[in-house]
Parts: structure tokens; sequence; C-alpha cells
């Protein structure tokens, strides 16, 4: 798979294969939730000094895969700590999509379990010795997109939230007003996997709240527009955007000099 290589390659350059003038590092972080073993993934930066701002990083439905690691080796590359959290347990990933959407849908069937195994992967991250706890965010991708968004309807202490392509889930009552921080949503507007209602329903909820929302749609884009793999899972409605791909990880980096 190109990101497979592209991560390969991006990880070389920064030292951590070689070990020579390495700057970014990454450590795997096992836990427990009852009988799963969520193992996610932690990067840095060591040639910075002293604690920074920590960013967890969630998994599209296909499980924590060398997508999701390799955008939290980017964070760790701007200065960032980056959590790429497990939120499947048990080192499941596919490329199948009928198996991650039973994955997925298994998670998001129980919201006590989908919200705190999130919780737990953000608690990995503010424990680590780098990470300012005060200055927390958290980003996701497609079904990583909606968990960021359960974590902020859940009152996680976070600065601001940032979804890629996710399926844009409406709070529960006023679970709106328990959000604490921004709030960025990166769409692609012909993501066919997300209804034009549910996305004027989002943005009505969001503003009955008061949350400080950013909606950024980009004309043509469907789902999965920020995985330069996109196109090989076989699936019409998901397609790479090299553009909105871009654009969107601009804007990321804008709202995180903003919140932080």
């Amino acid at each position: 798979m190109k990101i497979l290589s592209m991560f390969v390659l991006a990880i070389a350059s920064l030292g951590i294969l070689s070990g020579a003038s390495a700057e970014v590092r990454s450590k795997a972080v096992s836990y427990q939730d009852g009988d799963a073993t969520l193992t996610g993934h932690l990067y840095w930066d060591d040639s910075i000094e002293g604690k920074r701002p920590g960013v967890l990083v969630v998994h599209e439905w296909w499980g924590l895969n060398e997508y999701a690691k390799w955008r939290a080796g980017e964070l760790a590359e701007m200065g960032y700590v980056a959590f790429a959290v497990d939120m499947y347990g048990d080192n499941k990933v596919t490329t199948h999509p009928a198996q991650a959407k039973e994955w997925m849908t298994a998670t998001v069937s129980n919201m006590d379990t989908w919200r705190r195994r999130a919780m737990m992967g953000l608690e990995k991250l503010s424990e680590f010795e780098l990470t300012d706890d005060s200055k927390l965010a958290a980003i996701g991708y497609c079904f990583g997109g909606a968990t960021v968004m359960q974590l902020a309807y859940a009152g996680a202490d976070l600065k601001g939230v940032v979804s890629f392509h996710g399926s844009l889930p409406p709070p529960s009552g006023d679970e709106g007003k328990n959000i604490k921080g921004r709030v960025l949503i990166e769409h692609g507007n012909a993501d066919g996997f997300v209804p034009a209602e549910r996305v004027e329903g989002f943005k009505s909820a969001m503003a009955s709240a008061g949350v400080d929302l950013t909606f950024n749609g980009y004309d043509g884009a469907r789902h999965g527009f920020t995985n330069p793999d996109a196109d090989n899972f076989g699936i019409d409605n998901i397609k790479y955007d090299p553009e909105a791909d871009e654009a969107s990880w601009q804007s990321m980096q804008q709202f995180f000099g903003q919140i932080f």
C-alpha cells in the first residue's frame, strides 16, 4: 500500500529506523479494557525540550493502521506529542470493508465502551511525561471523526477537536453543552455516507449549544479524502483528494495555532 511505503520512508528520514540524528521517537503503550488489550502508539520529537501540547489521533474504521500512525508521526514532527489510540483492541486491523463495518458497528453500538476507550487513550496521552495536559486536542478520521465528537459530548477537557470526513453524529439531548473547546469539521461535500440533512442537523445542534464551530466543506471531495490509499479499497464513495487533503491539514495547523 502506498501509505505503508510513505510511512516507512518518513520514519526512516526522521531517524527512527536508523537511530542516527534521531528526533521523532515512538513507543507502543498497552493497557486493558476488560478482556481486550489496547495498544496505542506515542510519538514525540526528542530534540524539543520540555512539555508541549498533546494530540489524540483516532483511526478510521479499518483499525489502528499505518495511516493513523503516520499522521501521529507528522504531528510529532510539528512539535506536538501525539498518541495514536487503539479503539478496537487486540491488534485488529483490516482492509476489508465488511470486517471494518462489523468492528465499527460493535464499537459504536455500545456508547459506554466507545467513549470509555477514547477517554482511556486521552488519559494515556495526558500521562506521558512530555505532554502538557492543560493543552490537549483530538483529531479523527472517518470513524475517528465521530469518536472525537463523542469525546467532546462526554465533556473531555479538550481545547479543540478536529473531524476529518467524519459521520457528524449529533449530540444526544443537551450533550452539546458539554463541549469545552472549539470544533473544526473538515468535510467532503460529495460524501455519500453523510446526508445533507445530517450535516444541517449537526450545524444546528452546534449553534443551539453555543459551540465555537468552524465547518469547512470541500466541493467534489468524497469520504476518506485525506488518505492516499483511499482509492485502493474499491468503494466508489471513498476517494483520495489531494487538494482537499492539503487544505484540511493546513486548516488543522491554523486551528492548533489558535487554540494552543
